[in-house]
């Protein structure tokens, strides 16, 4: 079930991107020992009282064209209001109410969303009383916060959770394989939604951004029954949402948290950018099985090498995920697109796989024994055993009798074994170690 959406929204230098921080607490750092993934985070995942939501940092979002503030600003606002269930406006008690929040605070008052009003810098006690005049934004009860210190936050969690919409769960059976459709503008992924159904089902255009509306389209093939999620693009026309790479971020996030495999879709004559990262990430971050589709196949000039080359460049730059297939087509003349299919069902059957514990350990046992762990101050890791927790994607606790000893070094090379005797092609793998006396 796809989560609700939580932005943070202002003018610059009120401390968005620490509050950010704040509410997701260190969940960024699963990705730390992973080369390749581009660390300027604007997304992630935050949950208070057992509700989960996603998070949107909007002071992350890089404007191309003219950078005049109050434009940026009212594009940051603008998405905010496009995409989230809530939004937090935040403002800074040592300046008061400014020129730019007003103008924030009108368009987000004719939104019609959930605002949760929060005041950052009330560093004490005293500062309380600089949020008074915050009441004349017209939103309620402003909400004292302090970025540096943490205070507050609670009661900004409790506020933001009080206002998240309550969602329905999607009524999709297990065998059904939920398909999105991901990457930058124009790479062609509606055309590759028509290709795969045979049907003109979603716009498609030479501009970026031209689909209007994320639809599920259920379809099948071969006796395998698919849900394809197209990440809608953007809704409105005008430079405010052209030329803004990093919007479409915020769209495949939604579909990602839906589907259980994410074609990253990349477009060979642009070749690979910053951007193609970013989203990757993401998918890999939530855990899904994921196939690169590099579209345009039949645009290129090709020679024995050609195919092996671009993989390679693949490889090269998203080394986070190189259990990810490739997969080389055009939608436009559907060139090698037989290909695709099958091996989504594959990704997807990997990325429900699971190992029975006793050839699990079995596994585990013949790699402790053809590489020692490691020690640290003359202490040995030890390890007990390890058992499979959960699937979607596959997760292994291994029991240790020190879990600081496990090097993330040994982590990958435990991690490189269990996928060379269970392949796991297409799905990521999730390792944690735990102290044998945790299990209980």
């Amino acid at each position: 079930m796809a989560r609700p959406v939580v932005a943070i929204v202002g003018r610059p230098n009120v401390g968005k991107s620490t509050i950010f921080n704040r509410l997701i607490g260190d969940r960024m750092a699963i990705v730390e020992d992973k080369p390749g993934i581009t660390r300027d985070r604007i997304y992630g995942i935050s949950d208070w009282n057992g509700k989960s939501f996603s998070v949107i940092d909007t002071g992350g979002i890089e404007l191309d064209g003219d950078d005049l503030m109050m434009k940026s600003i009212r594009m940051q606002a603008e998405l905010a209001i496009e995409e989230a269930d809530v939004i937090v406006f935040m403002c800074d008690a040592k300046s008061g109410i400014t020129l730019a929040d007003e103008e924030v605070a009108q368009m987000l008052f004719r939104s019609g969303k959930p605002i949760v009003l929060a005041i950052n810098k009330v560093d004490n006690l005293k500062k309380v009383e600089d949020t008074y005049e915050f009441y004349s934004l017209g939103f309620g009860d402003p909400i004292g916060i302090s970025g540096s210190h943490g205070t507050g936050i609670g009661d900004l969690l409790d506020a933001v959770v009080n206002n998240l919409p309550e969602l329905v769960e999607e009524e999709y059976d297990d065998d059904i394989i939920k398909v999105a459709l991901i990457g930058r503008p124009n790479v062609g992924k509606s055309s590759l939604v028509n290709a795969i159904l045979g049907e003109e089902r979603v716009i498609v255009s030479d501009v970026p951004g031209t689909t209007r509306d994320a639809i599920d389209t259920p379809f099948e093939r071969d006796g395998q029954r698919y849900v394809i999620i197209d990440t809608a693009g953007m809704r409105k026309r005008g430079k405010v949402y052209e030329n803004t790479e990093k919007y479409s971020v915020m769209r495949a996030m939604k579909a990602i948290e839906r589907a259980d495999v994410v074609l990253m879709v990349l477009n060979i004559e642009e070749g690979i950018i910053e951007q193609d990262k970013h989203i990757a990430g993401y998918a890999y971050e939530a855990g899904k099985a994921s196939v690169f589709v590099v579209n345009k196949w039949d645009v290129v000039e090709k020679d024995d090498k050609t195919m092996k080359n671009f993989e390679t460049k693949i490889r090269d730059h998203f080394l986070f995920m190189t259990y990810a297939p490739i997969v080389f087509l055009s939608a436009k003349t559907k060139q090698r697109l037989q290909k695709l299919l099958p091996v989504v069902q594959h990704a997807a059957q990997q990325h429900a796989l699971r190992v029975p514990t006793h050839v699990l350990n079995d596994v585990v046992s013949d790699a402790v024994a053809s590489n020692a762990p490691p020690t640290d101050k003359g202490r040995r890791l030890r390890i007990n055993y390890a058992t499979q927790v959960a699937t979607k994607p596959p997760t292994f606790v291994v029991f240790a009798n020190d879990p600081d000893l496990m090097h993330f070094s040994y982590e990958r090379y435990l991690e490189n074994k269990i996928r060379g005797a269970f392949n796991f092609e297409g799905t990521p793998i999730r390792i944690f170690t735990r102290r044998k006396s945790d299990e209980g």
